[in-house]
């Protein structure tokens, strides 16, 4: 049974390998924070990032420098990226957006190698003065609404966690089954009022469901079938292309960088490898979304039964659709 919050150590690294890491790592937070106060997910990065370290070794990836630091177009919102890759983490990546005492964005995944077949750890948070809207999940790499042989595989033993979190962060609102498809029955899909009191319940929950990710890691065993390789690739250049597509943080990053850099974040940096792991396009996975004159609808929610409440039971069996 997997624990939680409580992980198995099976990979530490050396005294000074880690110290190296954590000197390097507290160095870009310094320079990043002589020009910015202490944003409220910074706590949030640093955990996932130096817990990852505690589990594997990790290397900056290539396109972070790009995106490390950059200003809004009203030189006022500030925004901040790094980005990793280790042995079974193809990209792991966080971007923190700082509106000043207004919005303030977090945007932190994890995409394993495709020799795995891992969930992706997901943590996308929207917050303001007044209100905040959550999302915290394992997606699943493949459909567990249709592939119950991987649902079987990894979450009967999460469940527990959206046991913990079901009433401390309900759930939020209506959502279609078109989107379903990419959670997991232990998704935290939740809103609500600025307060200490809910922010140090949703950074419990970040702490539990990073954890438990990592301990999935830990344990996972390479892939050596070239056919199920390419279908994981497959699998994750899928989920990139609904994500960098559908994915509602456009409009904001087009508003505070213009939509060519925006455009840029959001291929480059935040899906990266939606353009680049295989020749299909969206509408090759999603024909059902092009319009007449062949471009894509990207209106959000525009199929499906909406949920207002969570549509799986107490055992990850989905409610019906």
């Amino acid at each position: 049974m997997l624990s939680v919050r409580k992980v198995s150590v099976l990979y530490w690294p050396g005294p000074q390998e880690f110290a190296s890491h954590s000197q390097r790592h507290r160095h870009r937070q310094v320079d990043h924070r002589m020009t910015t106060r202490m944003s409220l997910y910074d706590k949030f990065a640093e955990f996932g990032i130096m817990e990852t370290c505690r589990h594997t070794e990790i290397f900056p990836f290539p396109m972070q420098d790009k995106f490390s630091n950059m200003t809004a177009v009203d030189g006022k919102a500030t925004l901040h990226a790094e980005a990793f890759q280790s042995s079974k983490i193809r990209l792991l990546r966080s971007l923190a957006i700082d509106d000043g005492d207004g919005m303030q964005v977090f945007d932190f995944a994890v995409f394993p190698k495709y020799e795995f077949d891992l969930p992706i750890f997901c943590a996308n948070f929207f917050s303001t003065t007044n209100m905040n809207i959550i999302v915290l999940d394992l997606n699943p790499l493949y459909d567990v609404q249709n592939n119950e042989q991987y649902k079987r595989k990894y979450y009967p033993r999460l469940m527990p966690l959206a046991h913990k979190y079901a009433e401390l962060l309900p759930w939020g609102d209506k959502i279609t089954s078109e989107s379903l498809k990419f959670f997991s029955p232990i998704v935290i899909w939740t809103k609500f009022t600025s307060s200490k009191y809910k922010q140090d319940i949703l950074y419990a929950a970040f702490m539990d469901y990073f954890m438990a990710w990592l301990e999935l890691m830990d344990e996972a065993i390479v892939e050596n079938n070239a056919v199920d390789i390419l279908s994981n690739r497959e699998a994750q250049h899928q989920y990139l292309l609904w994500r960098a597509t559908k994915d509602p943080g456009h409009r904001i990053l087009a508003r505070l960088l213009g939509e060519t850099l925006a455009e840029e974040l959001i291929l480059e940096f935040l899906f990266n490898g939606a353009l680049t792991l295989g020749s299909k396009r969206f509408l090759d996975f999603f024909p059902e979304y092009r319009c007449a004159d062949g471009s894509i609808n990207k209106k959000r929610s525009m199929a499906g039964k909406a949920f207002s409440k969570r549509p799986w039971d107490r055992d990850g069996r989905v409610l019906e659709i």
